[in-house]
């Protein structure tokens, strides 16, 4: 099962947006997450249209089945 942990964002224009990281882990605390979201919004690193992400929306775990029908 492939987990990814999505980061939800709102820029300073208002506009959302996620980033995602495959494999979080397993221990993870709403609180250490939100202080990462706030450190990446501190950082400034990220733009979107050239506007800063500005405000945590939510974050959330995704989990998902991948079965392979042929393996090349």
């Amino acid at each position: 099962m492939a987990k990814t942990l999505q980061l939800n964002f709102v820029t300073a224009a208002g506009k959302q947006t996620s980033l995602t990281v495959d494999e979080p882990r397993a221990d993870l605390s709403p609180t250490e997450v939100e202080a990462a979201m706030q450190e990446i919004i501190s950082s400034g690193v990220f733009q979107v249209d050239g506007s800063p992400l500005e405000t945590v929306k939510g974050a959330r775990i995704v989990e998902r089945t991948v079965t392979d029908l042929i393996k090349a």
